[in-house]
């Protein structure tokens, strides 16, 4: 038996991007999510567009070994790993004096979100260019970036849910950033709108987008062909 992985504070958590093959077996991966979730670890899933990957797994977890024992079932169940990512949930160092029950949510989020089907993932960074460093900035000038940034963010409360989560020295990237919106132009429009706000037009490195609709396991590999 290994011992626990588990965050001091909060989850850890692991997005997943398959495609599936003739080697899939539906059943095998209905029984690694549901054996994960029996041990108390969110799975969410989602029918992918495009041709990056056909079904998106995220996962959140106390314990890392059981992240790795989901991929682990999910690939011995025929699904071809084509990218990932891993992160944790964290609070923001600009956070403070948020309330308790807003930092709970952060850090222990309960997800799917109801009513948000529109699913989309992507990686971010801030810039450390000459001329456009973000770790150059004073705290004070960061923090006021970030609320300038936040407040655009808060226009879509109730059409979006976003799951913010840190990156750095666990992959490429600083932040995951996860959003769970009513309609895929919802998605589109928050992503158009915060790209104005200076903390991302002149210290925003963005990755590659995933967009999908988050369903059940069972209807996500109908929509698939499993």
């Amino acid at each position: 038996m290994t011992l626990p992985a588990t965050p001091s504070v909060g989850l850890a958590v692991m997005h997943l991007f398959f495609h599936v093959s003739s080697r899939t077996d539906r059943d095998a991966v209905l029984a690694a999510i549901s054996a994960a979730q029996e041990q108390g670890d969110q799975v969410v899933t989602a029918a992918m567009l495009g041709h990056k990957s056909d079904v998106a797994v995220l996962a959140l977890s106390t314990d890392q070994w059981r992240l790795r024992r989901l991929q682990t079932d999910l690939v011995i169940a025929g699904l071809d790993l084509t990218e990932s990512y891993v992160s944790l949930t964290e609070l923001s160092e600009y956070a403070a004096g948020v309330p308790e029950e807003m930092q709970q949510a952060r850090l222990y989020p309960v997800l799917p979100p109801e009513g948000k089907q529109a699913f989309c993932f992507y990686p971010m960074s801030k810039t450390r260019n000459v001329g456009a460093n973000w770790y150059e900035l004073s705290f004070e000038r960061r923090k006021e970036l970030m609320y300038e940034h936040g407040a655009s963010g808060r226009k879509f409360a109730g059409r979006l849910v976003q799951l913010i989560t840190g990156s750095t020295g666990l992959d490429e990237y600083e932040w995951g950033v996860t959003l769970f919106g009513d309609t895929p132009d919802t998605i589109k429009e928050v992503v158009y709108t915060m790209r104005y706000d200076q903390a991302s037009t002149q210290y925003g490195e963005f990755g590659p987008f995933y967009v999908g609709m988050v369903e059940s396991p069972e209807v996500v590999l109908d929509e698939v062909g499993v």
